[in-house]
Formats: C-alpha cells, structure tokens, sequence
C-alpha cells in the first residue's frame, strides 16, 4: 500500500472520515442519516477535480458496506458494465462508483439504465462538468440528487494535511518530520483547495525535504518551489473555463477591477489566449457600449496585439483592456434594443415595409409605386448632418421603441440626441 501516492492512501474509509464537504455529508445531513440507517440512494457528485467526489464514493462504500465496483467511463465498456449487471444478479445488489459520468455512451446506458431504476445498481456518478449541460438526462433522472462539491476551505486543508502527517498506517505518521503550522498553512493555501493536490504537495515536500538525524526537516524554500503553478485548474474548455470567463465578464461589468484581474489572470495561466481575447471584445460592445464607443476600438487593438506577442507578453495589452473597461462608464442599450426587435419578431410583429424605403433602383419601380423617399442628406439640420421627417418602421410598428438610452458617458449625448429627433417628428406631426 505504501506504494501508491499519499493521496490515494488517504481516502476516507467511512463517512465520518471525510474531511470538508459538509454542506453534503455532514453527521446533519438527510444523506449522512440515509446511509447510516442503511439505505443508500443513486446520486450524482459534481464538482472540481481534487475536491472530494471519489472519496465520498469511497466513504460511502465504506459505510454502507455494499459490494463495491468503479469504473471511468472514458474507458470503461460494455463488457465492464455487464459483470457489474451480472454481480448485482447474484448479490442482489451493488455500489457502483462511474467517474467522468459524462462520457457515458448510449451503449453502456442501455446496458446498466434498467438495473439502476429497479435499485439492484446504487450509482454514484462524479463529474467534472455541469451535469445540466453534459450528463445525460436518463442518467440524471434515475439519480435522487445532484449534490456540487465546494472547494476545500482553509482549515478544511489542514486538518487534511494533519491527519496525514499523524495515520501512521495510511499517511506519513511512521516518519520523524520536523513541520510548523506554518510550513502546513502553506502547504493548504499553495492548494487552492483542491485536497489531492494538498497531499500530492505534502507529499512531494517529503520527499524532496533534507533528512538530519534520522529527521525529515522541512524548509520553506522546499514548498515554495514545489508550489509554482500547483492552484492553476487548467480544464480549457470545460466547465470551469466557462465559469472563469463568466465571472471575468461578471466583474468587468461591475467595475472591480481586482476581480477581473484575478479571474484574467486565471484564464491566462490556462493558456486559451483566443477564447480571452474573445471574451474581451463581446464584454466591450455588450457592456461598455454606446456610454464609451472607443472602448470597443481600443480592446480590439489591445486583443489584435496580445495574438501577436503570444504569452506571457500577451498579458499586458490585455491588463490595459480589462482595467479601462471595469473603470468605465456602462451601457448595455444598443444590443439590448436589438434583442427588443428580434423577440418581436419572433412573437410575429412585422409588417409591409413602407413603399418608399423598398429598393428603387431600376426601370419600372415608379410603375409599382416606389416613390416617395426623401434623401435625409437633402435637408442639413444645425450641426447634426441631414434629417428629414418620414416613416421607416412598418405601419403597423410605427411608434414602437427597442431603444432605451442609459444616460452614461457619451450616451449622454446620443440620448439628447435621439429625445430631440423624437421631439422633432411630434412637431410635424401636430
């Protein structure tokens, strides 16, 4: 057993072994109780990897001591899921732990859907992925619960990290270490919360720690370098990804710029420069606006120049990017006023467009009444260019508004702008 990696050897044997996660194996927990009285339901675990979902299942087995199978589902096949059909048959039932549930295939679903229905089969599906989005919905349907696991606290990391230094069985107890409380903190923070990285780390310290005496002697230059990059969860691509830009755009839109900087500095470190770059244009036209429109301009030639230089370089046009739009003013009116107009016409709001707007521009059209349009740059008005007073929206739409200026930055000045036009049209029309 001492051959497999620390983390490995640390998974809780029992339920009350199992450190952080309470909010869902808790002693005050509905499924905690389930277990302890002897039944256990099909659920589904999603979360980050390192955090805690194969050791549940693992604890889970332990306590409820039913026959205990796992399998991946990125390799495991039909073959694999018949045995456990089968073992369930002669047992009369079983625990069956999938991993990377979201990759089961129609094939393996046919094979085992039916068993888990009819409870001869407990599953326990983990996934990395939102299980709305990628967990297939028979699967989903025959689990009782979809329970999301939380990153590890900070107390929760160092419990974890003690206990293994004390389990002179499983951890690394048998050995004389000379560690503070400390040089464990460190170790906990440098995880990000991710508790296979923390024992991965720990044990990694170990390792390459001097030994004095008999005395493993940890240093804190040790840790740190082991350290480098170990808080970077780099699923490019996945759910996680998609969370990081969402929360990226999120806080542009709410002008912190530390949030923002935290949550670019995350994707940068996961290495997808493109979905960034992106990411930043669509926040600066859906976010920023008409209330600044040289924002759109500038983070343009900001992501243009981040492809060029590639990374790590990329990281600074893209710094000046993110800082300008948090810090500046916000507006969401025009795509807003657009997304008005498509809805409408989707619940079936149009009309004839009117007869002097249709294309005029070859022989015959005066025949079919196409007549009428006034060239608005016929009739200057002030220092505001060409208007004329004429209908462009269909009869029938004619005094609809999609757009709803937000009196911000330079659309200030568009707002007047658009509030005197639509004076302008009252006044002839009286």
């Amino acid at each position: 057993m001492q051959n497999e990696p620390l983390a490995f050897r640390m998974r809780p044997r029992n339920l009350d072994e199992v450190v952080g996660q309470q909010h869902v194996i808790g002693k005050d927990t509905p499924l905690y109780k389930m277990i302890q009285n002897g039944h256990v339901p099909s659920i589904l675990l999603y979360g980050e990897p390192g955090i805690g979902k194969t050791s549940i299942a693992y604890a889970i087995a332990g306590s409820s001591k039913l026959p205990f199978f796992s399998l991946n589902a990125t390799h495991a096949g039909k073959k694999d899921v018949e045995e456990i059909v089968s073992e369930a048959r002669i047992t009369g039932k079983v625990l069956l732990f999938l991993d990377e549930i979201h990759r089961f295939n129609k094939l393996q679903q046919d094979t085992l859907l039916p068993h888990v229905e009819k409870g001869s089969i407990v599953l326990i599906g983990a996934t990395t992925e939102n299980p709305f989005h990628d967990v297939n919905p028979a699967i989903r349907s025959r689990c009782g619960e979809i329970l999301q696991l939380k990153r590890l606290s900070l107390e929760d990391l160092c419990q974890l990290l003690k206990n293994a230094l004390c389990d002179e069985e499983r951890g690394l107890g048998k050995h004389e270490i000379e560690i503070t409380d400390e040089q464990v903190e460190k170790i906990a923070i440098a995880s990000n919360g991710d508790s296979r990285k923390a024992l991965s780390l720990l044990e990694s310290v170990f390792y390459a720690s001097e030994e004095k005496n008999e005395k493993v002697i940890v240093q804190d230059h040790v840790i740190e370098h082991l350290s480098k990059r170990i808080g970077v969860y780099g699923d490019k691509g996945g759910t996680h990804f998609y969370n990081l830009l969402s929360a990226l755009q999120k806080s542009i839109r709410g002008s912190d710029v530390n949030a923002a900087l935290y949550y670019l500095a995350h994707l940068l470190e996961n290495g997808d420069l493109i979905a960034v770059c992106r990411r930043l244009v669509v926040i600066a036209y859906e976010d920023i606006g008409l209330a600044n429109p040289n924002v759109g301009a500038h983070v343009y030639a900001a992501t243009e120049a981040a492809k060029v230089l590639g990374l790590p370089e990329a990281r600074i046009p893209l710094a000046n990017a993110v800082v300008e739009m948090c810090l500046s003013e916000k507006s969401n009116s025009a795509y807003s006023a657009l997304d008005a107009a498509i809805k409408a016409i989707h619940e079936g709001k149009t009309g004839e467009i009117p007869m002097h707007l249709r294309d005029a521009h070859y022989a015959g059209a005066k025949a079919l009444g196409l007549v009428g349009y006034h060239y608005p740059h016929d009739f200057p008005v002030g220092t505001f260019g060409g208007w004329v007073n004429q209908q462009y929206l269909p009869d029938n739409l004619k005094d609809v508004e999609f757009y709803k200026p937000v009196i911000a930055g330079e659309e200030k000045r568009m707002a007047n702008i658009y509030e005197t036009i639509k004076s302008f049209k009252n006044e002839k029309l009286s």
